[in-house]
Order: C-alpha cells, then sequence, then structure tokens
C-alpha cells in the first residue's frame, strides 16, 4: 500500500539523494574537523580523565577575580 502511494509522487527520488549528501557530507567534515584538530589539545583533554578531582581547574571567570 505504501509502495503504491510513495510511487505517485512525482520527484520522490531526489530525497534519498539529497539525505545521503548531507548524511556523507557531515562525516566527511567532521573527520577533517578532527584530523586538523591540535594535537596538544587533544593530549589536554585526554589527561584531564586521570587528574587528581581535587585539582584545581582555572577557568576564565576565576582568572579573571
Amino acid at each position: 500500500m505504501y509502495k503504491n502511494v510513495l510511487q505517485a509522487i512525482e520527484g520522490i527520488e531526489i530525497y534519498p539523494l539529497i539525505s545521503f549528501s548531507i548524511f556523507f557530507l557531515f562525516f566527511l567534515g567532521l573527520l577533517v574537523y578532527v584530523a586538523l584538530m591540535d594535537k596538544k589539545y587533544l593530549q589536554s583533554m585526554s589527561s584531564i580523565a586521570c587528574e587528581d578531582e581535587n585539582h584545581e581547574i582555572t577557568t576564565l571567570d576565576s582568572a579573571k577575580q
């Protein structure tokens, strides 16, 4: 039943192409973003989980005071 309804709509074949293009471009952009990230920033972010919980993290608000 639904197959017949969707076949009757003109121009519907473009929507799967558009959605795949958006999906592909998003993940391609994400891959480029991750590849170009600063390696020092990634290293500092990965070490946060290993730091002591009592270690004070300096933020912009506390740096101004």
